[in-house]
């Protein structure tokens, strides 16, 4: 039954991740997270740092965090189009770590609007990548 599936791809800059039929996945859009079914209305929304989690026979199965991106999603198919991903399992939490130190001190330092908004938005990503490696 192809209703009881829906159809999830999650691509890289680097590689394609995943691409296979799922029975759900739930992705960390920017108003909040969605939960993509099969027959899921049509919809395109950007992500926020966070953490994909692709669901089997009621349990996740994979978790990955994404940095940001966009995903359109059809009744039949969910496209993830991911800046950066990486399952969590993979996160190096120590050079996290060192990431997120370095961001708070660009932020400390910052001259200029743009200079605070790059370094705010890696702090954002270091913070929530290491919340993903815990959980």
């Amino acid at each position: 039954m192809a209703e009881e599936r829906i159809e999830f791809e999650l691509v890289s800059p680097e590689r394609l991740l995943l691409s296979e039929p799922v029975e759900m996945v739930v992705i960390p859009g920017t108003e909040g997270e969605i939960g993509v079914l099969p027959l899921h209305a049509p919809t395109i929304t950007t992500l926020r740092p966070g953490v994909i989690r692709v669901y089997e026979k009621g349990a996740v199965t994979e978790r990955i965090f994404v940095a940001s991106g966009f995903a359109e999603i059809t009744p039949e198919r969910c496209t993830v189009l991911a800046d950066q991903a990486v399952p969590t399992a993979e996160i190096d939490r120590a050079a996290t770590e060192g990431d997120l130190k370095t961001a708070r001190e660009d932020l400390a330092d910052a001259k200029s609007d743009d200079e605070r908004g790059a370094a705010e938005r890696r702090v954002a990503v270091a913070e929530a990548q290491l919340e993903a490696a815990e959980g």
